[in-house]
């Protein structure tokens, strides 16, 4: 007999923390309105004429032909994989244990992972201001609670990040993690200081906090110098790092990796129930970057992007009002734009986007409201004819936006 108190929809049904999908993102809406004809300049898409595709046919007819039972059944990931991983972390001087080494899809995968095993409803979690939006999803999908320190010209303020630590610790509050970019910083492009990142660490130990090392473009230097990563310096216990091959090989092939501590990686390892990232995508990564073929493509990336950031540099120069103030990246795939008190950035998006170029605004890397007269500009996708090209209409929608005033 059926109770009158059976749920009659499947709303019913959903966990409570379902319905926190259902929520619009109020960030969200400040991403740009592109059509086909804009020049994008928002989003950090990889190069596609980069793309190693002769090298990927090839190594794909070479798995295929090899052995398809091996690369093609059910079967753990590739080791040669986890030992690529692990020489790549040893030649930076991590003294890697291989058994920590977790190989996932994406980076992102351990961004949403993370939060399932570190935080209950009203944790802290700690972010840069800005940083990459995608990070903060994860963690409030979770339950956190964000709070941000400002990011300087040289990264995290990390005196800021002490005054907060104290202020939470002084309130009987335990942050649970700080997500950090020290390496060409996504959205601003800044480089964290060796002095700093062992600042960071310093007060990680001190106050029990995991550190969590987003690295996605530490390989993309231009100068091909590579920064010292937390995993190398005091009190690397108490971090958790996160690679990925998506900038440096293509970002359609998902593969990632994340090393720490054995604790953190072993619960990982449980809450990660796809039974093993992919035997195919993971011997093909593996086997096209063997013989050091994966070294010299990074070097073909570094030199390729150099350039393009040369030619967004050089228009910028010659079409952005002076009171315009860029960011000075290394390496990565953004230049970050601090605009005049004149200029509001979910003001000024319309305009370019009438003028077919578009931006991001700075208001989408901000968990707690800031960024509105800040863009971030990608010089990545676009060839250097569209970066060129894109600056320059951009300068005339500043120009324009500035006598509609």
């Amino acid at each position: 007999m059926i109770s009158a108190n059976t749920p009659k929809t499947l709303d019913a049904l959903f966990a409570r923390r379902a319905f926190e999908f259902d929520h619009p993102n109020p960030i969200l809406a400040d991403l740009p309105k592109e059509t086909n004809e804009t020049i994008s300049l928002a989003y950090g898409d990889a190069d596609p004429r980069l793309f190693p595709i002769k090298e990927l046919i090839a190594t794909v007819g070479g798995l295929l032909n090899e052995n398809t039972d091996a690369v093609l059944n059910y079967a753990p990931s590739d080791r040669a994989l986890t030992e690529l991983v692990a020489n790549r972390l040893q030649r930076r001087g991590v003294n890697v244990d291989p058994q920590n080494i977790l190989i996932t899809y994406g980076s992102s995968q351990i961004l949403g992972l993370l939060p399932q095993i570190m935080l209950n409803q009203g944790d802290v979690v700690i972010v840069e201001g800005p940083t990459f939006l995608g990070g903060i999803e994860y963690f409030v999908t979770q339950g956190a609670i964000i709070e941000t320190v400002p990011v300087r010209e040289d990264g995290m303020d990390i005196d800021a990040l002490e005054e907060t630590l104290k202020r939470l610790a002084a309130h009987g509050t335990q942050a649970k993690f700080i997500y950090t970019i020290p390496t060409h910083h996504n959205p601003t492009g800044t480089m964290m200081p060796l002095a700093n990142r062992k600042r960071l660490l310093a007060l990680a130990a001190s106050y029990g906090v995991l550190v969590l090392e987003d690295d996605a473009y530490g390989d993309l230097d231009f100068k091909g110098e590579m920064a010292a990563s937390l995993l190398t310096l005091p009190g690397s216990e108490w971090v958790l790092h996160i690679g990925t091959f998506s900038k440096i090989l293509a970002p359609g092939v998902r593969m990632a990796w994340a090393y720490g501590p054995t604790s953190v990686m072993q619960r990982l390892r449980k809450v990660k129930s796809d039974q093993g990232t992919g035997p195919f995508i993971t011997r093909l990564v593996s086997f096209i970057a063997q013989h050091g073929w994966l070294d010299n493509h990074i070097g073909v990336l570094n030199a390729a992007y150099a350039h393009k950031y040369g030619i967004m540099r050089d228009a910028m120069a010659a079409h952005f009002p002076n009171d315009v103030r860029v960011s000075t990246p290394g390496g990565g795939f953004f230049v970050y734009g601090y605009l005049p008190k004149d200029m509001p950035a979910r003001e000024l998006i319309d305009v370019a986007i009438a003028h077919g170029v578009s931006f991001l605004p700075g208001t989408v890397g901000y968990a707690n409201g800031g960024g509105t007269h800040e863009m971030r500009l990608a010089f990545s996708f676009q060839s250097e004819e569209k970066i060129a090209d894109g600056i320059q209409r951009l300068g005339a929608a500043m120009r324009m936006f500035r006598e509609r005033k």
